[in-house]
């Protein structure tokens, strides 16, 4: 690893938002994110609750209204390219149940990230580190209600972040409303390559509030909101600003809230169709305001396919003490494109094949998913020799395989 200074660490929105939300979108689309095949049972299951038909069908066979997620192992492979960044890795999660009220899973997720972005090729030399991700989780179900906690860890050469979360999610109504909260405590540490001595903490709190409602016996609408607020060091050692042209260390206020809300429509329709819609408003007391409009439709075709499509579009604005160039020194800079006013579209599809079936013991299926994304800067310069200083932008693409086997 090159001791020079750089620019940015893995983990920007582009990286994170494409293939962290990507990657990790497969190991959790079991706990909610799930294609048309998952939201047709799980409309089904509810359906028969609020209708009364429920006979005999729960699986375990115990009077519980809220079900334990499925037994399952999922191993995924991630891809992530864009803008000189390569991001790539296997992750694996293992969920097993202990009788009828305890469930356990376990994580590992792995990012190699090669780095030659913009904004390290302007200010620093590229480079190529690995993360690595371990998580371990518990749920309880007690009645109506679901009880979740977790923990993981996250390690990269000048980088640590611990995080532990509890959510709640409790039935309401006779299964027609959900109720969940949630909080999450993060702890994290920020050092310097060939700075020893720089080891900086930034600590993080968030909570979560939202209500589920079915409306009909196929569709359901959520509303989500959450609360962050980070507090420490909150801004990277070796990205710099530019003032009058010349580059000066960057320096980003210590602390930070945010809030974001979301509102989701998620809907079946004719055979073995789902639709769903997300849109979500962000805003934080740095100035950026966002906006995330996300769409989908889903279909099953014949007995063992399943294929997702979607489409996606974000907008946000920039940070009150973002600037491309400085015209004076403040008392806070930064030139992070990552707080500028930019937009991205992505449009994806998945396809999901039924391999193996033993019913009610046994399933096997093959995932393969791929997202193309694009992202437009309104005022972030390209400065690389040759551009001259025009906007920037950069394409990006997020691809991803997994097996995944229920039991």
């Amino acid at each position: 690893m090159c001791a020079k200074a750089r620019a940015e660490r893995p983990g920007s929105r582009e990286a994170a938002v494409a293939a962290t939300r990507l990657a990790r979108g497969a190991l959790s689309f079991w706990a909610g994110r799930a294609p048309a095949g998952r939201l047709l049972s799980w409309l089904a299951r509810r359906a028969t609750r609020v209708f009364g038909a429920m006979g005999g069908v729960l699986a375990a066979g115990h009077a519980e209204a809220v079900d334990l997620p499925e037994d399952r192992a999922d191993l995924m492979y991630h891809s992530y390219i864009g803008g000189g960044v390569v991001a790539n890795g296997p992750a694996l999660l293992v969920q097993k149940s202990a009788g009828d009220d305890f469930s356990f899973s376990a994580s590992y997720y792995v990012d190699t990230v090669s780095n030659a972005s913009i904004d390290v090729v302007t200010t620093a030399s590229p480079y190529h580190e690995t993360r690595i991700e371990k998580g371990v989780g518990a749920e309880y179900v007690h009645h109506d209600s679901l009880i979740s906690v977790a923990a993981s860890k996250s390690e990269e050469p000048d980088y640590s972040a611990d995080s532990a979360s509890i959510d709640v999610s409790q039935d309401m109504l006779g299964g027609m409303t959900t109720l969940k909260l949630g909080y999450t405590r993060g702890w994290d540490t920020v050092e310097k390559h060939g700075d020893p001595t720089f080891s900086q903490p930034a600590d993080h709190w968030q909570y979560r509030l939202g209500v589920t409602q079915i409306i009909t016996a196929r569709w359901l609408a959520s509303l989500n909101v959450e609360a962050i607020s980070d507090a420490g060091y909150l801004g990277s050692p070796y990205r710099a600003a530019r003032v009058f042209g010349a580059f000066v260390p960057e320096v980003d206020p210590s602390t930070r809230t945010s809030r974001a809300a979301s509102l989701r429509g998620v809907g079946a329709i004719g055979d073995g169709g789902a639709v769903r819609a997300d849109f979500r408003y962000f805003w934080d007391t740095w100035g950026i305001r966002a906006r995330t409009l996300e769409v989908g439709y889903g279909q099953r075709v014949g007995s063992r396919w399943l294929i997702d499509a979607s489409a996606r579009y974000y907008s946000q604005s920039h940070a009150i003490f973002y600037s491309d160039d400085f015209a004076s020194a403040m008392t806070y800079m930064s030139r992070n494109r990552q707080l500028s006013t930019f937009n991205d579209v992505g449009l994806g599809v998945k396809a999901t094949y039924s391999a193996y079936k033993i019913p009610a013991l046994l399933e096997v299926k093959l995932t393969a998913a791929l997202e193309r994304m694009q992202f437009h800067y309104d005022d972030f310069t390209d400065l690389r020799p040759g551009a001259n200083g025009k906007l920037y932008s950069f394409d990006a693409n997020v691809a991803e395989v997994f097996v995944s086997a229920t039991f």
